[in-house]
């Protein structure tokens, strides 16, 4: 919603648009409870938004439409014209991302104001996708919208170069979109799907157009299909979290990781640098196609973590790369490298971090420090079903 209408109003009247979702989205609550749900829920709560932007631009005399034509708003009726919403929302997002991604924003502005505008992220989650403080990525949200509003004037897509020269951060915008939803940071859920399916049609759409259309794209489409093809396996029927090793590979989705190979393909064809979206894509092909979790390839998904870290240090990678380490090398070369990541100055203690410490402790028989490590993982995460899977290990651990 606020994609269209900054698409129709334009980005110098964002809080106003805010302001107007937020009250139709109220009045819905207040409506909808006592009348009949409109045939067209969404496009109700386009009008009502629009209706409510468009008597405050008018009370405020703020009355120029977006572009430099500064026409004035003239007619309620020609403004409020039935919406298509199969494109126009899909083509609104798009375009604003691409607005977000102006490089005359900082990349930190460009993914924050992405991520809160399209994605609908709290700060919390922002924090946790960028490694960062809450309170920082508020203050920076602040002033990436000033800047927003002062620099861009329309959500209009730019061309060829401009396209291609945004693409990598509006990619790593589809990426942190989907991660969410894959592992969402808070909440009582394990995954969003509806995050995770809307990441994977703005990807899409991407390839559409001829200056999108790179092997980057193609591989984070494979990465994104493998993760989800496996959905169904991650949680049983009591609607909890089921471990990697313990998953029924029968659920897997096999239309999905067929998807994901020809992207995967396609992803491969004249790239000369493969992107840590091809490796990442390679990691969850190489779980997708296993007959069991013990015939993993364990030794050349560890390589392609080695390549990511060669190819560009990440704090998260180097932690991840503990599990094909410690599958490969056993649990106790897996602890100190664990202990040698924690000397990093660019270390993350995490729930994931606690979380690996406390499965190699398990595997090494030290149940006093892997019951720590597991409270320490249960502190540190807020995702509700991830907090009890923790702590059935705990009760497991002190039987």
């Amino acid at each position: 919603m606020v994609a269209v209408l900054l698409n129709k109003f334009g980005p110098s009247h964002l809080e106003h648009i805010e302001d107007a979702v937020q009250d139709a989205l109220l009045k819905a609550m207040q409506v909808w409870g006592y009348k009949k749900l409109p045939d067209n829920p969404t496009a109700w709560l386009l009008r009502v938004a629009s209706n409510g932007l468009i008597d405050r631009l008018r009370r405020d005399h703020k009355v120029v439409l977006e572009g430099a034509d500064s026409n004035l708003i003239t007619s309620r009726k020609e403004l409020q014209k039935e919406i298509s919403l199969s494109n126009t929302i899909s083509d609104s997002q798009l375009k604003m991302i691409f607005a977000c991604c102006h490089p005359s924003l900082s990349k930190d502005y460009q993914i924050t104001l992405s991520l809160k505008l399209i994605g609908g992220f709290g700060n919390s989650e922002i924090a946790a996708a960028m490694l960062k403080k809450e309170e920082t990525v508020a203050k920076s949200f602040t002033r990436a919208k000033k800047q927003l509003k002062r620099k861009i004037s329309t959500l209009d897509i730019p061309l060829e170069i401009g396209l291609q020269s945004r693409l990598a951060v509006v990619l790593k915008v589809i990426y942190l979109l989907f991660s969410e939803g894959y592992s969402p940071n808070s909440g009582a859920s394990i995954i969003k799907k509806d995050i995770c399916l809307e990441a994977i049609r703005l990807a899409l759409l991407l390839c559409e157009n001829k200056y999108c259309d790179h092997p980057n794209v193609h591989a984070l489409i494979a990465l994104m299909c493998f993760h989800t093809s496996r959905f169904e396996a991650r949680v049983d029927e009591n609607q909890e979290l089921v471990d990697l090793e313990r998953q029924n590979r029968e659920k897997f989705d096999r239309d999905l990781i067929f998807i994901g190979i020809q992207h995967l393909e396609k992803a491969s064809i004249a790239v000369q640098s493969p992107s840590s979206y091809h490796m990442e894509a390679a990691v969850s092909y190489y779980h997708c196609i296993a007959q069991s979790f013990e015939k993993t390839d364990w030794p050349s998904i560890l390589h392609l973590y080695d390549l990511q870290l060669q190819r560009q240090y990440s704090p998260i990678v180097q932690l991840n790369r503990i599990v094909p380490y410690y599958k490969v090398y056993g649990a106790k070369a897996a602890l100190q490298e664990l202990h040698e990541f924690e000397k990093s100055p660019y270390c993350v203690q995490n729930a994931l971090f606690h979380a690996i410490r406390a499965e190699l402790l398990i595997d090494l028989k030290v149940p006093i420090e892997a019951k720590e490590a597991l409270r320490n993982a249960i502190a540190q995460t807020k995702n509700e079903l991830e907090q009890k899977h923790l702590e059935k290990k705990l009760i497991q651990l002190n039987r």
